[in-house]
């Protein structure tokens, strides 16, 4: 009976072997399931015990070399590896409409371009290139969707916060650093294919610019 009892035991621990995950099938879903790009620390840490650079290294290769020629490429960006969708498929997906590209507004493409190609500047930088008053809404609106962030402010009278573009702008544009921005007249159809369609308005309108104010 004892003898009966090893071997069933031993039956178990057999088949909690073969069911378990492979640290290549961990690292693969992770990066499926997950919006946001994931750091080379994060990836080694989901496995037990943590997998080494070389490891890691070897299974992003092999995983790469999987979905070569897909719709979907595994691509490292300035925050760390995610899945894309490849540029040739995004026509073909808009079709769902599952959830639509937000239309942004001539102001907020406007003050993101300045941000982007200016930076750091401070919002009358933006008043003065624009002529007309920046709406706290506009700048919300790029805070929210995290592309511009307060990195500092300018040593001037009141301090002025200067904003820049962040990580998540770059890693969204699949754009490596600043140097490889588009010339500005392609910007607006990087961040919105289909800009051609109405855009959403701003709530709070704009006014020609009557004076400069620092925020």
């Amino acid at each position: 009976m004892i003898n009966g009892k090893r071997r069933l035991n031993q039956l178990d621990i057999n088949k909690t072997d073969e069911n378990k995950l492979s640290p290549e099938a961990i690292i693969e879903a992770a990066l499926l399931t997950q919006s946001e790009a994931l750091s080379e620390m994060t990836l080694r840490n989901l496995c037990e015990p943590p997998l080494s650079e070389q490891e890691l290294k070897s299974i992003l290769t092999a995983l790469k070399e999987r979905w070569h020629a897909r719709a979907l490429s595994l691509t490292l960006t300035v925050e760390g590896w995610r899945f894309q969708v490849m540029g040739e498929a995004l026509n073909h997906l808009a079709k769902l409409d599952v959830q639509r590209t937000p239309r942004y507004s001539r102001a907020v493409l406007e003050t993101l371009a300045i941000i982007a190609y200016q930076q750091p500047v401070t919002r009358s930088d933006i008043e003065a290139i624009r002529g007309v008053t920046v709406s706290s809404h506009v700048l919300q609106t790029l805070q929210d969707r995290g592309w511009i962030e307060i990195i500092g402010q300018r040593d001037s009278v009141g301090r002025p916060n200067l904003w820049a573009t962040t990580t998540t702008f770059l890693s969204d544009l699949q754009l490596d650093d600043l140097s490889q921005l588009p010339p500005l007249t392609e910007l607006g159809e990087l961040i919105l294919p289909d800009i051609n369609d109405p855009a959403v308005d701003d709530p709070t309108a704009e006014e020609p610019l009557t004076k400069t104010e620092e925020v």
